[in-house]
């Protein structure tokens, strides 16, 4: 599956150490790191990455002037130790923005926005969805799973199941409202507050409860969700 490519400009060795780190922890992310904005700069206009994480006040050129030139379509995130320039960075349409020293948990939750914009920009555009693939935790492990692959979701207390189709279904920590925002929007749909279904395949449905093709007993719809749920899926398949 794709992984979403990366470059990390910053003339710090040691933030280009944590970034690497938590790319790699994250999972799904292929990471080229440069010290040099110019050199960086010069990748990103040949390889047009999908993700750019950019210092600001680098030796010699600042990061705002980095990120005037970067290509349509590339996500940015800003990374630096000055939040005095948090307001430019938005000016300047980053996703987001990470205030050194920034915490992997806080990392996580920018480049899931950044996945979500991507993921956006694809759906408006009526290219291909990115990614193909999303990460989750299981235990002390991430875990990578194709998106095609996830055949529906169940909330169990403080976990989350996934079942896949292909079998070996995954435990994580995490609630459903988290899971469902992983996830391309268009392509999954809440049906209950303990279930998370693909629109794909739903076989057939009522006001009360969704089948789903090669699945031995019907998932209820909650009395919430009704309404958009029938809404949905009465459009899809008209």
């Amino acid at each position: 599956m794709k992984k979403i490519s990366c470059i990390a400009i910053d003339d710090e060795p040691i933030a280009l150490l944590v970034i690497s780190q938590f790319c790699e922890r994250k999972g799904g992310l292929d990471l080229k790191i440069f010290n040099e904005p110019r050199v960086g700069m010069e990748e990103i206009r040949r390889c047009r990455p999908d993700l750019v994480f950019l210092d600001i006040e680098m030796n010699g050129i600042s990061g705002l002037e980095v990120a005037k030139a970067l290509p349509e379509r590339c996500c940015l995130i800003f990374t630096t130790a000055h939040a005095q320039y948090a307001l430019d960075g938005f000016n300047l349409d980053a996703v987001d923005f990470l205030h050194k020293p920034f915490s992997y948990d806080r990392f996580e939750r920018a480049v899931e926005k950044a996945i979500r914009y991507m993921e956006n920009f694809s759906v408006e555009n009526g290219t291909e969805q990115l990614p193909a693939t999303i990460v989750v935790k299981q235990e002390y492990n991430n875990v990578s799973i194709p998106v095609g692959d996830i055949f529906y979701i169940e909330a169990l207390e403080n976990y989350i199941k996934i079942f896949r189709t292909t079998g070996g279904n995954i435990l994580s920590r995490m609630n459903i409202k988290a899971m469902g925002e992983l996830l391309p929007e268009n392509a999954f749909l809440r049906v209950h507050r303990s279930y998370i279904v693909p629109v794909d395949k739903v076989e057939r449905f009522t006001k009360h409860e969704i089948r789903l093709a090669g699945l031995s007993f019907p998932i209820p719809i909650g009395r919430s969700y009704a309404k958009q749920v029938y809404d949905i899926l009465s459009h899809k398949n008209r």
